[in-house]
């Protein structure tokens, strides 16, 4: 069992959603949006961090659903960019949108692994 894939998952994981949770919150003060704004984009950012919680407790379910949101957000922004944002912004966003997919692959790999650890030999 490759106990590094778990640390390394589990980091990557809870740090991408809780810099994403930190900036949501943080626009949203600075700008002064109003709370119906504030609290979707705080919604969504404590959707990541259960979303990164979830993979520590149930790592295949996690590590899908870490995947399957890395594609979408990636697919996401580089198709539909929020109007004027510059592609600077484009890039670094898209770019941001690996950590939840490598983080869920190790998981995935670390589980696939874990469950094949106890196989015997064919």
């Amino acid at each position: 069992m490759r106990l590094w894939m778990v640390f390394v998952a589990r980091a990557l994981a809870l740090s991408w959603a809780v810099f994403w949770l930190f900036f949501f919150v943080a626009e949203s003060w600075v700008w002064r949006t109003p709370a119906r704004v504030f609290a979707s984009w705080a919604g969504l950012g404590l959707l990541f961090v259960i979303l990164a919680l979830v993979s520590w407790r149930w790592e295949a379910t996690g590590g899908l659903l870490l995947v399957v949101v890395g594609v979408l957000i990636g697919v996401a922004y580089t198709i539909w960019p929020p109007p004027r944002l510059p592609l600077v912004s484009r890039v670094m966003t898209t770019v941001l949108s690996g950590p939840p997919l490598v983080a869920g692959i190790l998981f995935l790999r670390h589980d696939r692994a874990r469950a094949g650890h106890g196989r015997a030999p064919a």
